[in-house]
């Protein structure tokens, strides 16, 4: 086994998050900001805790070395979802440029906390180009998926490429639909979530053929997640190690498919710190180190 940043499915082994505390701050701030955010209601910062409380315990039961971002007056309540300020690869972490507005200043922030950390930085996604972390994942150590979206737009994936291809790593883009427009939240991983080396949770709907039928030539099984279930993260996934899933409750179709497949799954309440927001396990963690 290797240490590696560059995997989607191994063992967790070091994770950063920012605590719904710490981003949602208090009622008076969500209820200031989730409309223009576009949430699909208005989440319930005491509730909130409890739900962010029971994830966290989750997380930290893998025994991965859990840090985190901490409140920052400059950022929206969005920032709990910190996968998508940042990439974290084996050359340094790529600091991401949003394509949400109202997310423009995090990537600034989670630098302040990489850098105090010392964790080394390869380069950030520079303007005009566009990148976000949920538009991007990981298929094996040498290849990575990215989402050309309302979000990641062609200068930022060509930035990344500038960033990788000369380390060996293979960049795959994947052309996602119009879906519901530029104001809705639609990454890659809302359609993708590799669990293991073999095995994806997908929603094909939404997902391009020429990505699907590479998948499956690469050998890959594929949980299909059904239409019912897509709004309520059933595609959103985090595997903590091969096979062992964590996904919001409330989808149990996809959740025994993931059983049939071999898969042990752990769900989390999480109407109000997923649901609403659009930002379900993976989106709500960003994984550093995993062994493969």
């Amino acid at each position: 086994m290797k240490l590696t940043h560059h995997s989607e499915y191994g063992h967790l082994k070091s994770v950063y998050l920012k605590p719904a505390k710490a981003g949602f701050v208090s009622q008076e701030l969500i209820s200031k900001q989730w409309k223009e955010l576009n949430y699909l209601g208005m989440p319930d910062f005491e509730t909130a805790l409890k739900e962010y409380a029971t994830f966290e315990d989750i997380i930290n039961s893998t025994g991965a070395s859990m840090n985190y971002f901490n409140f920052d007056e400059s950022v929206s309540i969005d920032s709990i979802y910190c996968r998508d300020a940042s990439i974290a690869t084996d050359f340094g972490i790529i600091l991401c440029n949003m394509g949400k507005e109202g997310r423009k200043n995090e990537p600034i922030v989670v630098e302040k906390t990489y850098l105090k950390n010392e964790d080394s930085i390869l380069g950030r996604i520079e303007f005009p180009g566009t990148l976000e972390g949920g538009d991007v994942a990981w298929i094996d150590d040498k290849t990575l998926a990215v989402g050309r979206t309302y979000r990641t737009n062609d200068l930022g994936i060509s930035q990344l490429k500038s960033f990788l291809e000369p380390h060996g790593v293979e960049i795959i883009k994947v052309d996602l639909p119009h879906y519901k427009g530029k104001s809705d939240v639609f990454h890659l991983m809302s359609v993708l979530s590799p669990v293991d080396k073999d095995l994806a949770v997908v929603y094909s709907p939404l997902m391009p053929i020429s990505f699907r039928e590479y998948l499956i030539n690469r050998g890959f099984e594929l949980v299909e997640v059904p239409e019912e279930e897509f709004e309520s993260m059933g595609c959103n996934v985090l595997a903590t190690a091969p096979r062992r899933c964590l996904m919001v409750e409330g989808n149990p179709i996809t959740e025994k498919r993931l059983k049939d497949a071999g898969a042990f799954v752990s769900v989390y309440s999480g109407n109000e710190i997923s649901v609403k927001g659009g930002g379900g396990p993976t989106c709500l963690t960003r994984p550093m180190l995993r062994a493969i």
